[in-house]
């Protein structure tokens, strides 16, 4: 019942230490020019890659397309916003309370939308995350439409050392450091019985029903696990940039996830987090020459669909 087109554990094992191997180059090299733009982009592309995992958790690995992913990703960034603002909390503290909250968000949210199937699903997530969108828009206490503004620094222990988030490297390797370990987790998940069940869901629910599981069980669990790993992500943002915007409950803020996962390759996991990095990049580099960037983005979009309907990782997995 588990899906081929899922990377196997070692190769799966391989692509991620590449993919850590790389970015470590890549922070090195920025760092030793002194270029701290691209290791805050670089630092946004992992963060927005945890949001693309959380999505490919759901698309990928049990079947589910959310079109409202963005809903926990905006929610996690106002929550760590405000613990940050106005608590006074610690980082890990952040994280912590970040992660409860998003499985709660994740069971009460999930109760409502995993009723429905296919297409029917995704239009209550996308109204999920609309109505919150608009709720947030016009709550003055989180800013309204100027967003939840005056985030302070945050300083992260780190063992016996102390790093702040304004040292763009230290901040950086502390969110691949996180990001990467939500990787492994869900990695480790999938190769347990409890995973290739939930793989299971996207390949026959029935079957699985046959065998005395319940699918709705697992459908929950995915997606209270996929809002959990995206409210984490969330919780980054502010740290990073020092606002939390309502932008990011938005429709473009999903879409963009959702692109993110097919570039890299749909049920891989690993691939989200590439695709993220060539998203952000594309993003970057055409900006420079056009401010029409986002049609050449759709197009490129648009030929690597046509070309490399398995994205990035499943290209390469062809290769081999």
């Amino acid at each position: 019942m588990v899906d081929q087109t899922i990377p196997a554990p070692r190769r799966r094992a391989g692509l991620a230490t590449a993919f850590v191997v790389l970015a470590l180059l890549a922070a090195l090299a920025a760092w030793w020019t002194g270029d701290t733009f691209y290791l805050r982009l670089a630092t946004e592309a992992l963060i927005f890659g945890g949001l693309a995992m959380a999505v490919d958790l759901l698309l990928g690995i049990a079947g589910l397309l959310s079109l409202g992913q963005a809903l926990f990703f905006g929610f996690g960034a106002y929550l760590s916003g405000l613990l940050l603002r106005d608590a006074g909390m610690s980082f890990w503290s952040v994280l912590a309370i970040a992660t409860v909250a998003g499985a709660a968000a994740g069971v009460v949210s999930g109760l409502i939308a995993i009723r429905a199937r296919g297409v029917y699903f995704a239009l209550i997530m996308f109204g999920l995350a609309q109505i919150a969108a608009k709720a947030v828009y016009n709550v003055q206490a989180l800013g309204a439409s100027d967003g939840l503004m005056g985030v302070p620094v945050v300083r992260i222990g780190v063992g016996p050392y102390t790093v702040s988030a304004s040292d763009p490297l230290s901040f950086f390797l502390v969110v691949l450091v996180v990001i990467m370990l939500m990787y492994a987790l869900l990695a480790y998940l999938l190769d347990t019985p409890f995973g290739r069940n939930m793989q299971a869901l996207r390949a026959n629910p029935l079957r699985l029903s046959f065998l005395g599981f319940d699918p709705w069980r697992y459908k929950l669990a995915a997606f209270v696990l996929a809002a959990t790993i995206a409210s984490v992500a969330g919780a980054l943002y502010p740290m990073l940039r020092g606002f939390a915007s309502p932008e990011l409950l938005y429709f473009q803020t999903s879409g963009n996830a959702v692109i993110t996962v097919v570039l890299g390759g749909v049920g891989t996991l690993i691939g989200a987090l590439y695709g993220s990095v060539i998203l952000f990049g594309l993003k970057s580099v055409v900006g420079t020459y056009t401010e029409h960037h986002l049609i050449v983005i759709g197009l490129l979009f648009m030929a690597a669909v046509i070309f490399f309907p398995s994205g990035l990782v499943g290209a390469l997995r062809k290769k081999k």
